[in-house]
């Protein structure tokens, strides 16, 4: 079996778990499709791109079905959730699409597909009529499988890194009038805290040094089940082994004192805050069903910078909102400028089906919102390169992810996160520097987001 990956953190986690799952059931992960009797492939379903993107993999997948061994193609994950019936009518090239609800038994269930015999050929199509329209009713929330002593099923990593996500809660209880998440992925369902450090241990044992915690919004976490984030961060600061706790997807507006308090001091949590401000303009944030204004968000940059000044800031961004103005554009740009944060991600409106946004007018132009995505992207790499460049001098720590053996090496800094904040550039490290090691250095350079770091001498 060969199980391909879509989309975000949270997706690679339940790849994991659905491997996990597979794997006790018998069956046998390979890296060549070409090798598996049958290919899985876990799909998104956030915007359109995503979509388009999980079509055109189901279909290459689909293309091994000629090589004489695989037999079949399963689309899972949330296109598969969020538009079941509509992908299986329009995509016969898959075998089967199956939502959460058949997660627990996933081995059984592909027991049953390979059982229907070889799959037949389809001709090649135009990907561009496959694009679902329409999202279809979400069934109920599947019960877990468990294993005894824990209520999480054993990942079977697809990656070998010394950095592994780590899912604290799914579903989402907001309604942001932009995002279709809430329809398909349920409300919010966060992890027990013994759960969720049982698990941080267990990847710890495989060698991992830094988890990343991720949610649909993290600061949510426990108050469907009686505790909060704070505690179940004191709980990780325990665990012996692991050195580095990064917490993603904080709302801004949610983030109470004592949560600001325990992510300044804990010992094992980075100072890193991933607060997605989504716009500054307040009126704007209102039609977005969102909060704060720029006053409120440069107080919150301030407590965190008034406690670690050298604390790792990022967000992302929509323009292009529903009747957002250009002097609405300018409040986000001003805001952005005085806040000065490390790394910013752009993004254009689009509407999503299902959505408050969708019917809400005006509509901007899509003309209007390229260029409003090419300004503010311009701005923020301005900025950002400039963060990167006022770093330099700083001493920090650096997760080795390649190294050589003449001290050169490839990795992150304490204040970046994986794949979103550019990399480190490591020199003058100890030639028998491993991946997975931590090396302290002076950051002695900037490129864009991207640092150099002189390692420190023993």
């Amino acid at each position: 079996m060969h199980l391909i990956s879509l989309g975000c953190a949270r997706n690679e986690v339940d790849s994991e778990e659905l491997a996990g799952r597979l794997a006790a059931g018998g069956f046998t992960l390979v890296d060549d499709p070409d090798e598996a009797t049958a290919i899985v492939v876990n799909t998104c379903g956030f915007i359109d791109a995503a979509k388009k993107d999980s079509i055109d993999t189901l279909l290459d997948a689909a293309d091994h079905k000629g090589n004489g061994r695989t037999r079949a193609v399963v689309a899972v994950g949330c296109l598969a959730e969020r538009y079941g019936r509509e992908l299986a009518e329009s995509l016969p090239e898959a075998d089967a699409v199956l939502g959460f609800d058949a997660y627990p038994d996933i081995a059984g269930r592909l027991e049953w597909i390979l059982a229907g015999g070889h799959a037949e050929a389809h001709a090649p199509r135009d990907r561009r009529t496959l694009l679902p329209v329409a999202p279809v009713a979400r069934p109920a929330r599947a019960a877990e499988v468990t294993v005894p002593g824990h209520g999480w099923i054993p990942r079977y990593r697809l990656t070998t890194g010394a950095s592994a996500p780590l899912k604290i809660a799914s579903g989402c209880d907001r309604r942001c009038a932009f995002c279709a998440i809430p329809s398909f992925r349920g409300s919010y369902l966060s992890r027990p805290v013994d759960e969720v450090v049982a698990e941080a241990r267990w990847l710890v044992a495989r060698g991992v040094r830094e988890v990343v915690l991720v949610s649909e919004n993290s600061s949510a976490y426990g108050k469907d089940i009686g505790t909060n984030l704070e505690r179940l961060l004191v709980g990780l600061d325990t665990v012996d082994g692991l050195d580095w706790i990064r917490v993603s997807y904080l709302q801004p507006a949610e983030i109470r004192p004592t949560l600001l308090d325990a992510m300044l001091h804990l010992h094992r949590v980075v100072p890193y805050f991933d607060l997605p401000f989504q716009h500054a303009d307040p009126v704007v944030l209102r039609r977005m069903r969102r909060f704060g204004d720029p006053e409120s968000f440069l107080d919150l940059l301030d407590r965190i910078r008034s406690v670690r000044p050298e604390a790792g800031i990022r967000s992302n961004v929509i323009v292009g909102f529903p009747g957002e103005t250009e002097a609405q554009v300018d409040v986000l740009a001003d805001f952005l400028a005085e806040a000065r944060l490390d790394a910013v991600g752009v993004f254009g409106y689009s509407d999503e089906e299902g959505t408050e946004g969708a019917t809400l007018g005006p509509k901007v132009p899509e003309e209007v919102i390229a260029e409003r995505v090419d300004r503010i992207a311009g701005l923020v790499d301005d900025l950002s390169a400039e963060a990167a460049a006022e770093r330099i001098g700083q001493r920090t720590q650096v997760l080795v992810e390649s190294a050589s053996a003449d001290g050169h090496g490839v990795g992150r800094s304490v204040h970046q996160g994986p794949e979103t904040d550019g990399q480190t550039t490591l020199v003058g490290a100890d030639p028998e520097a491993r991946a997975g090691d931590l090396v302290w250095g002076i950051v002695t350079g900037a490129d864009g987001v991207d640092l150099v770091v002189r390692a420190e001498t023993r």
